[in-house]
């Protein structure tokens, strides 16, 4: 079910694949430079009247589990989402979960904790690292193209 790509290409993909979506639905949509701190996509409304910054994080293996860095705790607003996308094999749609940015700090935040505050498997306790992961199993997410703002 996973498609092997490059990584740097993954992430090209899930952004042009997002801008996509984003353009049949009826807005305006400008793939950002690499050196947009946390922002991938700038969507507008047709009319230019109003704005929202886009991350897209994409995976290649199909499953609702995408990996963040801790910044992701701290960078929130209610004018920025995440786009996680999950390509599936080629020639299949992938899927998109749209989160708000104040959501997904809030879930990497304590699931994060949760986990420091589990022991490794040895019954060592497990070390701090940067690495955060964002999963939706229960696809809440999924599809939800309605709670941007626009």
């Amino acid at each position: 079910m996973s498609i092997k790509l490059e990584s740097t290409l993954v992430g090209v993909a899930g952004e042009y694949l997002v801008a996509g979506e984003l353009s049949l639905r009826g807005y305006i949509a400008s793939i950002t430079l690499r050196n947009s701190r946390g922002i991938d996509i700038i969507a507008s409304k047709a009319d230019g009247s109003d704005s929202i910054s886009i991350q897209v994080k994409t995976n290649s293996s199909g499953s609702p589990d995408w990996i963040l860095s801790k910044k992701s705790e701290d960078y929130f607003s209610d004018k920025h989402f995440y786009v996680f996308v999950a390509l599936n094999e080629v020639g299949y749609r992938p899927e998109f979960y749209i989160v708000p940015s104040q959501v997904v700090a809030e879930f990497i935040s304590s699931s994060h904790q949760n986990w420091l505050s589990n022991t490794k498997r040895n019954g060592e306790p497990r070390k701090d690292s940067s690495m955060r992961k964002f999963s939706d199993k229960d696809k809440k997410h999924l599809e939800n193209w309605d709670v941007l703002p626009l």
